[in-house]
């Protein structure tokens, strides 16, 4: 067994398969991605990596199943999903997720090829335990793979806590003990037991608040616009294969960009956190709900008729549109008065958080500071919106 001093939870201890798995490269690597990514040009303190997360998700996950009462072979796979929950994650995390599900057709949490081969596969099959099924809990799959991956999962549980911890806002501090100690199972779903409506509306709140101050910050987004777009680019146009690319680190992959002319100077930005500038930073009344659905491709066509209006080239311009308003925590759900109800049935807080979420809501396009004024009033003609709205908001 080790003892691992963790920042959040203190002493963390690990034994069995997981203190067999920590070795793995495919393990190791997760050293060498932020947890963060981008929002660590927003608040310096925030350069923990998907390493300690993993150790953390592995540490709640191993207090739930002791409540739950859950032991053997079943334990050991969840606990060996929870450490592994995201070794399929591609460099800057989330930030380049949507090229990997474009390029390779899956998403982070498929991660079967990753943990049947190599020293991953190896170490689950000594320790007796199907690479598959522990694929399946990290997918979510199951009833137990609802710890992982799910709207009451120690992911979220770890991640809030975590990403509060070291950006230093107070917003995501959940009382992960209490929710651990009110999880059960009625009739194969994950619930909170009876009295803790107020337990999943913190949950709610803690992560409506981390969107509004951290997650969703317009740094963040712009500087992950601007590394997605030069990825692609990046991918497009040498003999950089998507495999190789979603095994990188945050590291090797902002080195590959300085090396390549057409994406040198994006990676200098990033780098030197010389963003783009928000031209456009609308709220959700003033954008069509045809471009709110908008798909990669058609937000890439957007770019074009900017740049081209604009007379600017097209990769001055980013256009950043974050989809349809979601909270799946919405969904969790609780034991009341001996019924089992989804927590928006319950709690009108739920209403209230989505409709925040949705006063939140921006639609941004952003340029070089030189373009600004170019670029918003071609993205207001080119896309017929009510209004480019106030950036300095």
């Amino acid at each position: 067994m080790r003892a691992i001093k963790d920042s959040v939870h203190d002493y963390i201890e690990v034994a069995g398969v997981a203190e067999a798995l920590l070795d793995a490269p495919a393990v190791q690597r997760l050293r060498h991605i932020k947890q963060l990514s981008t929002i660590r040009l927003v608040y310096p303190s925030a350069n923990h990596t998907r390493f300690e997360h993993s150790l953390g998700v592995y540490h709640l996950a191993d207090r739930a199943l002791d409540y739950l009462d859950v032991t053997g072979a079943r334990a050991d796979t969840v606990r060996a999903a929870a450490l592994l929950h995201d070794v399929g994650h591609g460099p800057y995390g989330h930030q380049t997720e949507g090229i990997i599900q474009r390029r390779l057709g899956r998403h982070h949490d498929e991660v079967g090829e990753l943990l049947t081969e190599g020293v991953v596969g190896e170490t689950l099959r000594d320790h007796g335990l199907d690479p598959d099924r522990v694929a399946a809990v990290v997918a979510g799959e199951g009833r137990l793979g609802q710890l992982v991956a799910g709207e009451l999962d120690v992911d979220r549980m770890d991640y809030l806590v975590r990403d509060a911890h070291h950006t230093g806002v107070p917003y995501g501090t959940i009382d992960h003990g209490r929710l651990l100690r009110a999880l059960t199972f009625r009739d194969g779903d994950l619930v909170l037991a009876e009295g803790n409506v107020a337990t999943a509306e913190s949950v709610l709140v803690g992560r409506a608040l981390m969107n509004a101050t951290v997650y969703r910050h317009h740094v963040s987004r712009i500087a992950g616009s601007m590394l997605e777009r030069a990825s692609e680019r990046l991918l497009d146009e040498t003999d950089l294969d998507p495999a190789t690319f979603a095994r990188t680190t945050d590291a090797e992959l902002l080195g590959a960009l300085r090396e390549y002319d057409a994406t040198a100077d994006a990676a200098r930005r990033i780098h030197d956190r010389d963003l783009y500038k928000r031209a456009v930073w609308t709220e959700r009344g003033d954008v069509p709900d045809d471009l709110v659905a908008a798909d990669y491709h058609d937000v890439r066509e957007f770019e074009r008729d900017i740049a081209e209006s604009a007379g600017v080239t097209e990769q001055c311009v980013v256009v950043d549109n974050p989809g349809s308003p979601s909270m799946p925590e919405s969904s969790v759900r609780v034991a009341v008065g001996g019924d089992v109800r989804p927590l928006h049935e319950q709690s009108p807080l739920v209403r209230g958080m989505q409709e925040s979420q949705r006063v939140q809501w921006r639609f941004g396009v952003y340029a070089p500071d030189e373009h600004v004024p170019a670029v918003a009033a071609a993205a207001e003609r080119v896309l017929g919106l009510g209004g480019v709205g106030d950036p300095t908001e």
